[in-house]
């Protein structure tokens, strides 16, 4: 199908099978599998003109709402009112219903403004609503994960937030310090992965001196599920006046420090997986972009 040097060869030998199974009705994803070609804009150029089959198009969901705002501006209706009752954007009714004709102002400015509040909350909510939706269906996208997923980004989160060996200070150690618990786990669950035994792991808190040490070692110490014994001596960080610290209140547990004894091993493995990844990373972009 292709050269070695990666350019495409018989254009429209392959544009030919391309239309022959879009008009079957296969989607762009179906084909780029069929014919391998992995390529976007190779892919528009061999579809060029042809139209999607109906069941690839996804109904658009702001159809129903323009109907509705028409609906009521025909019924009299401002933006400001539109946007209250439907929870969409003043801008958007603006070009819904613009060759309508404009209703008669029957309100004070204090109704306006009032009006145009309540407009503007109902527009956050949906926002709001809308982002949520987002995160949701994401979330769901990785309702599970197989081991070498998990590997991959154990070691991409290790390479980003764990210690590495320097020119300056050759160690190899396998060392990670994180505040965010989710991060603490996800790791965890990485290092169960690699069957590193729990008697090899370490702990440590660091925290400000004038936080509730511990509340955060309690945390920290359930969270892990590790024997008390685990733990070593907590390491007090100074507070000075004139620090305007974020990092405060109830939420603040300080950050938890994860050693891996024995581990030069485990240390050079993440280091050669981790270069690994990124060859294979720029091989992939670089015949995205060919």
């Amino acid at each position: 199908m292709t050269h070695a040097n990666g350019k495409y060869a018989d254009f429209e030998g392959l544009r030919e099978k391309a239309v022959a199974l879009r008009r079957e009705g296969l989607s762009v994803r179906q084909i780029r599998d069929r014919l391998k070609v992995f390529n976007n804009d190779m892919l528009h150029r061999l579809l060029q003109g042809e139209p999607a089959p109906e069941w690839t198009k996804r109904p658009n969901a702001k159809d129903d709402l323009r109907d509705k705002a028409r609906e009521l501006r025909l019924q009299g209706m401002t933006y400001d009112q539109i946007q209250v009752e439907l929870g969409c954007s003043k801008g958007s009714i603006s070009l819904w219903v613009r060759d309508l004709p404009k209703p008669v102002r029957k309100r004070t400015r204090e109704e306006a403004s009032a009006i145009a509040r309540r407009g503007w909350e109902a527009t956050l909510q949906r926002r709001e609503a809308e982002r949520q939706k987002t995160k949701r269906d994401a979330a769901a996208e990785f309702a599970s994960l197989t081991n070498r997923e998990l590997f991959a980004i154990g070691v991409a989160l290790y390479w980003a937030e764990g210690s590495k060996s320097k020119p300056h200070r050759p160690q190899e150690r396998v060392t990670f310090i994180n505040s965010d618990p989710d991060m603490i786990s996800m790791y965890l669950a990485w290092l169960h992965l690699l069957d590193v035994p729990p008697e090899h792991l370490r702990f440590h808190v660091h925290i400000h001196e004038t936080a509730d040490v511990a509340a955060a070692e309690h945390y920290w110490a359930v969270l892990t599920g590790a024997a008390p014994t685990a733990f070593g001596k907590t390491t007090l960080k100074k507070h000075s006046p004139k620090t305007n610290r974020k990092n405060t209140g109830e939420g603040y547990r300080g950050c938890l420090v994860v050693r891996v004894l024995k581990s030069a091993d485990l240390y050079r493995r993440i280091e050669g997986s981790w270069y690994g990844i990124v060859g294979a990373a720029k091989r992939a972009d670089q015949e995205n972009r060919t």
